[in-house]
């Protein structure tokens, strides 16, 4: 019979005085540059990317997890119809990320409220976790073992009566001004899963609050950088990273973060010009005359991919019924596809800019791959 939990309790951070060594302090600088690059692009289709990295971010950091569905399952969920749960979940995470990094943006500081009601945004249809959306956990909780055991965990948090504590040290770290943005986002980040606040969704939550963090700072203001496709084309090695953290050894995933950072903002970039293109593209496909429903609905499409009729209707001030034709004829000409298999409440979705959300996610793993080929740690289970 098991008698005793030897638990991890992480040190505070709150003063917490990182100096990075000259090399990690010029690639985070790098990276910051980066980001901000990406998030200043002055052509018209920043409203379009902004959607795009955020879908991108919450369909990569569901991944993390093992939370997969299908682009169009996830268009269908995201137009509220009835989808499987996993795209149901995946939607939920890009809901809970944009409520984070909004909330930071407006308050210009990271709060516990904002943390609980992003999870329960999260976890308020989950079947199993449900009843804990947006709380606290009151239990002890572990990562690795059996679903029954802390045997052979790699990761045993502090005890649940410390968590409120914990967090609040946290946050008082994420809100400080003195240090390097990318190293404060990757260090609350590591923090938050080594507390491991809630029962469930701590990955997600936590891959948000980078973002957040990014967002608090002012690195961005109109995007979120897809740094969860980097952590998810190097699974292990991004466990392995927070893991080490827990350990003692900072700089390694502030460092992973930076990299992600910079590769992440660069694939952005030919994500943007992608979507800068496509209007033109879809003109030429279609070729709708001027001011009509079909040229209307062109004009929308890239910062709102994911159309039902009425939601095209309230866009474009066209009737329905010249809607429905639009609709149609675009779907002949290959701009559109329907994300349904129905002849009522249908829902359409645009080709390239879904196929651009795995494209991106593609491109930052392969690219994380190869910088990544011959420095990869030990792998280590979880985080």
């Amino acid at each position: 019979m098991l008698r005793q939990i030897d638990v991890s309790l992480p040190p505070t951070i709150a003063s917490l005085d990182y100096r990075p060594a000259p090399d990690v302090a010029a690639l985070i600088e790098q990276s910051a540059r980066a980001v901000v690059a990406l998030d200043a692009d002055s052509r018209g289709v920043i409203q379009a990317l902004g959607g795009l990295l955020l879908r991108t971010e919450s369909v990569a950091s569901s991944r993390i997890e093992r939370v997969d569905a299908s682009i169009d399952a996830y268009a269908r969920a995201a137009a509220g119809l009835k989808s499987d749960e996993s795209a149901t979940s995946m939607v939920a995470a890009t809901t809970a990320l944009a409520q984070m990094i909004e909330h930071a943006g407006a308050h210009r500081d990271i709060r516990l409220d904002d943390l609980l009601e992003a999870h329960a945004t999260l976890m308020h249809d989950d079947p199993l976790d449900g009843r804990y959306a947006g709380r606290l956990r009151d239990v002890q909780n572990w990562i690795g073992g059996s679903d029954y055991s802390p045997i052979g965990a790699v990761h045993v948090p502090p005890p649940p009566e410390t968590v409120p504590g914990y967090l609040d040290d946290l946050l008082r770290f994420a809100n400080r001004d003195d240090v390097p943005a990318i190293a404060q986002a990757a260090i609350v980040h590591a923090q938050f899963e080594s507390i491991h606040p809630f029962t469930d969704g701590n990955g997600r939550i936590g891959r948000a609050l980078i973002n957040a963090v990014l967002r608090r700072r002012g690195i961005t203001s109109r995007t979120v950088v897809p740094v969860a496709s980097a952590m998810l084309a190097e699974r292990e090695r991004y466990f392995s990273l927070v893991n080490a953290y827990r350990d003692g050894s900072v700089t390694p995933f502030v460092r992973e973060l930076a990299d992600a950072a910079v590769i992440a903002s660069s694939e952005a970039r030919a994500s943007a010009n992608r979507l800068d293109e496509l209007p033109s593209e879809w003109t030429a496909m279609s070729r709708p005359r001027a001011g009509s429903a079909a040229a209307k609905i062109l004009g929308v499409l890239a910062e709102h991919p994911i159309l039902s009729a009425d939601e095209a209707v309230r866009l474009t001030g066209s009737p329905v019924s010249s809607v429905y034709t639009a609709m149609e004829r675009l779907e002949r000409d290959g701009v559109i596809h329907q994300v349904t298999d129905r002849q009522r409440n249908r829902v359409w979705g645009a080709t390239d800019v879904l196929a651009e959300l795995d494209a991106l996610n593609r491109r930052i793993g392969e690219a994380v791959r190869a910088s990544s080929a011959t420095s990869a740690p030990p792998r280590t289970m979880g985080v």
